[in-house]
């Protein structure tokens, strides 16, 4: 059995969707027991019915154990402040004083264990002007800037995927190792709190440096030329991306591979700035180069000459790579489904991750009786306040 860097530590999950899920994921992935409270019946929203076969539910909720309570109810309520001395962390992604109001609030929660570390995600932040609206990932790209790095002509681009959300939940992790470190070694435990908002500065430090650096807002295109980064297609139709930033020594490796050496003495090219400065003129010229031989071949000789460069992968041929496979990046089930183990090793091994959601409320009665007595709990259940699928 692997010994965890959390192990040991027992975290109390109230809320739902991604941001939130998913940063207690990569706890729980790190050993932390992490009991998610839930809503009767239903369960979290994003179990979209289906229960623990919800293919999304699945991947930002395996292992954790499942405690279903009405929290409507004072009984509910109650259970929970019964429950919280027990807990190392309470983390909670509702609306900002949504808990507070029920008792549950940060200095609530104190008073019940001095030493709890108090966790909340919130998508603006827990005060000023926009601290009561919501915000879901595509509110965090507008918002934050980052649509307008993926306009063309001033046409926003909504996103393919995921960021926001997920660089939430990391930063929320991050947030939580910080604020445990910090008890470990003051005896003092802190609130820490994050928003979408403030995670995607995170993915906009590039961005927000490049307005000043240029004296105007950036554009998807803006940085092309100081990364020195190219998205060629080759012969056989597939796409590579080069990213040789500003060294030179790269450069040199990619005239030799393109077999092209004489750019090397284009005085538009020869040097950064003024390759910088000439960029869009290099762009079809590489382009044009590697459009005649297949990926195959400068996957080879790219390699050969230490250029940076990766073949542009889908979902499925990122997971079916060799290199993602020696690294044990993935738990892949029975049905398909491939579980993200977290991207971390620990002495050269990578933590494992249980491959089961559980069912709504399948740990209800257990967490329960920690802290009541079996037949009070066999009351909660009569009176809908648990539940159990």
């Amino acid at each position: 059995m692997q010994h965890k860097p959390l192990d040991g530590i027992r975290i109390l999950e109230i809320g739902g969707y991604i941001s939130l899920p998913f940063g207690t994921s990569m706890l729980c992935g790190l050993g932390a027991e992490v009991v998610k409270v839930e809503k009767p019946v239903v369960g979290e929203d994003f179990r979209r019915r289906m229960n623990n076969e919800s293919p999304y539910f699945r991947q930002y909720n395996a292992g954790k154990r499942s405690l279903s309570v009405d929290l409507k109810t004072a009984e509910g309520i109650d259970l929970i402040k019964a429950l919280v001395p027990r807990f190392d962390v309470v983390l909670e992604n509702l609306r900002p004083g949504k808990l507070a109001a029920m008792g549950l609030g940060p200095d609530e929660c104190r008073e019940l264990r001095p030493d709890v570390v108090y966790g909340s995600v919130t998508g603006f932040g827990s005060t000023g002007p926009l601290a009561g609206r919501p915000a879901y990932d595509t509110i965090g790209h507008a918002f934050g800037g980052l649509y307008s790095l993926f306009s063309d002509d001033g046409r926003p681009q909504l996103a393919g995927g995921l960021s926001a959300d997920l660089v939430t939940g990391l930063t929320t992790a991050a947030g939580v190792l910080a604020a445990l470190v910090g008890k470990l070694k003051t005896g003092q435990p802190q609130r820490m709190e994050t928003s979408i908002m403030e995670a995607v500065s995170v993915l906009t430090a590039d961005g927000i440096t490049q307005a000043f650096e240029l004296g105007r807002d950036p554009s998807r295109t803006s940085r092309h030329p100081q990364a020195q980064n190219f998205c060629v297609p080759t012969s056989t139709g597939e796409y590579l991306a080069v990213h040789l930033s500003s060294s030179q020594k790269f450069w040199q490796a990619l005239c030799r591979a393109l077999e092209r050496t004489d750019l090397l003495e284009d005085p538009r090219f020869a040097e950064y700035r003024p390759r910088e400065a000439n960029y869009f003129e290099l762009v079809p010229i590489v382009e044009a180069e590697f459009a005649r031989k297949p990926k195959e071949y400068w996957e080879r000789v790219l390699t050969e000459h230490d250029v940076p460069f990766a073949p542009v992968l889908s979902m499925t041929g990122y997971l079916d790579h060799p290199q993602v496979r020696h690294l044990d990046i993935a738990d892949h089930q029975p049905d398909g489904l491939a579980l993200l183990r977290p991207p971390w090793t620990f002495d050269g091994v990578r933590p494992d991750r249980s491959s089961v959601a559980a069912t709504v409320g399948a740990d209800s009665r257990a967490v329960a009786s920690e802290v009541l007595a079996a037949e009070d709990v066999e009351k909660l259940f009569a009176t809908g306040v648990l539940y159990e699928s």
